[in-house]
């Protein structure tokens, strides 16, 4: 019998119904051309393209399991949590998204306002022109427009100079709790994963009061092998995995053929030591 790790699940990416620039069907078509065997489409804090997600699944003969990527404050930080397997029609898990939702379009007038002050003018209509989801203005609409201006030739650099702490776009934006979060989606029947462990600034200490919160409220997986992760911090978050006891995940975090450091399905398989997280979620899979 096959190890279940040695599987090209892809658990982590985004649509146009967040902050990503291909559509449901298009990413599910492009996972299978890679090779993908397992897909979840995790757009945040927003669960309306699950439908389309799951058909367009179907259609290429692709095992799905819903997805969602919720914000969640912790220690000052914004931390990702990845719900998985989750019942698409709980009416916690829709209202909790609703409020996190919420306060994003005052979040993008502000962040606007901030890159007017050094210079770059219209930047809310620019970035609005990019927005798939009017709900979800992002950081990653406001990139796409600074590229397109000329302010900078990629993305990433934007990131760099205009929209991280201390920049003269970034807002900080309260999301919801790690609490609330989790338990919207273990209540909804999903399995909550810690996303991208390694992005987060956290000092030691921090992290581990992270991944004990995380674990006394239900959570059940961290991501391990991701697009954002070194080969050193897979062994590192493998061990972490170990340490708290979770399930691993493996997600290419992908948003764009033309921005995206790592395509959906490309990335090593999880070491073999691990529960997959796929293997909680069995009787999920679509």
């Amino acid at each position: 019998m096959t190890p279940t790790n040695i599987l090209n699940a892809d658990l982590h990416c985004h649509s146009v119904v967040s902050d990503g620039t291909l559509t449901p069907e298009a990413l599910a078509e492009r996972a299978k051309t890679n090779g993908v065997e397992l897909w979840a489409l995790t757009d945040h804090d927003e669960i309306g393209g699950q439908q389309r997600a799951a058909a367009a699944a179907r259609a290429q003969g692709l095992r799905y399991l819903t997805g969602a990527e919720i914000s969640v404050t912790f220690a000052g930080e914004t931390v990702h949590i990845v719900g998985l397997g989750f019942d698409a029609d709980d009416a916690a898990l829709q209202q909790g998204l609703r409020q996190t939702r919420g306060g994003r379009e005052q979040r993008a007038m502000e962040m606007a306002e901030g890159l007017a002050k050094v210079g770059i003018k219209g930047a809310f209509e620019g970035a609005r022109k990019f927005v798939g989801n009017p709900e979800l203005m992002s950081r990653t609409h406001f990139a796409r427009f600074l590229v397109e201006s000329g302010v900078c030739s990629e993305t990433h650099e934007v990131f760099r100079k205009y929209l991280t702490e201390g920049k003269p776009g970034y807002v900080e934006h309260r999301w919801a709790s790690l609490h609330d979060a989790v338990t919207w989606i273990t209540q909804a029947q999903g399995v909550a994963v810690i996303a991208h462990p390694g992005r987060y600034k956290f000092t030691p200490n921090e992290e581990y009061a992270l991944f004990t919160e995380f674990k006394a409220h239900g959570g059940q997986a961290v991501e391990v092998v991701t697009g954002s992760h070194t080969a050193q911090e897979y062994v590192k978050y493998a061990e972490t995995a170990k340490e708290f006891g979770l399930a691993a995940s493996r997600g290419s975090d992908f948003h764009s053929p033309d921005e995206s450091r790592i395509d959906l399905g490309t990335l090593p398989f999880l070491p073999g030591d691990l529960t997959p997280v796929w293997d909680l979620l069995a009787d999920r899979i679509q």
